[in-house]
């Protein structure tokens, strides 16, 4: 039997934002996975940058990876977030059997284009390695655009995917059950939330959306997500990918 079969998962990312890493927790907590989470360890943040470091060209248990994320799951080590929910879904309950579980996927990779990095690339839509302060009218402009043409057209491609489901009965993107693709649609409208607050209270109130925002609270309300998102293990939003400048939101 492969050593990755049992044991418990070891997520490896930076401590004190949600960011990328949040996705990941998210189909752990929901499953009740053994894992452990160097957000929380003392010095967790050395693991993560010894496994980036220029000097590190990997071992037996993967290549080096490009930026955290990352999973070790027995002897296994891999990165990329949707790399990790794909590994994972099976694994934990939380995708459909079979090659229905791409269908899973690109509902997965659609959620995360649209609602985590275009979200990130409009507080940093020249270079990352520029302040914020450095690129704000740029920023202005993108967030503009984001608000008003990008995000509503995600949300209309989810609302469309959601209303036969709804027809049936079923809130969520695919088949009978929650998957992975729902955790992620819902961690991507939560970090709107915090980033966009007016514009999202907006597009809620629109009623254009309602499966969309049905989703979310029918996810934000699942025992163990509800438990998780009143724990400290639930990391605050500040600055990583959703961050709230009240000049990039809706008007008042």
């Amino acid at each position: 039997m492969s050593q990755r079969s049992n044991g418990p998962y070891r997520l490896i990312y930076w401590p004190t934002i949600p960011g990328r890493g949040e996705f990941i927790r998210l189909a752990l907590e929901e499953a009740g996975a053994d894992y452990t989470d160097t957000a929380h360890e003392e010095n967790g943040v050395k693991t993560v940058l010894s496994l980036i470091d220029q000097n590190f060209v990997g071992d037996q248990s993967g290549l080096p990876p490009f930026a955290p994320p990352i999973l070790e799951h027995g002897d296994l080590r891999i990165s990329q977030t949707p790399n990790i929910l794909l590994y994972l879904a099976p694994r934990l309950g939380l995708a459909p059997d079979g090659d229905a579980i791409y269908h899973v996927n690109s509902l997965a990779l659609t959620a995360l284009d649209g609602l985590s990095n275009e979200p990130h690339d409009t507080h940093h839509p020249i270079a990352v390695e520029l302040y914020y302060e450095d690129q704000l009218e740029e920023s202005k402009r993108r967030s503009e655009s984001y608000r008003k043409n990008r995000l509503p057209k995600f949300l209309s491609y989810f609302e469309r995917v959601l209303k036969p489901q709804a027809a049936q009965g079923r809130p969520w993107l695919y088949g009978e059950t929650l998957t992975y693709a729902d955790l992620v649609l819902f961690q991507g409208i939560d970090g709107l939330k915090f980033a966009f607050p007016r514009a999202l209270s907006r597009l809620e109130k629109s009623g254009e959306y309602s499966n969309v925002f049905k989703l979310y609270e029918t996810v934000k309300n699942r025992p163990r997500i509800k438990a998780y998102l009143a724990s400290d293990r639930r990391l605050e939003y500040s600055q990583g990918i959703y961050r709230h400048y009240p000049e990039l939101d809706d008007a008042e």
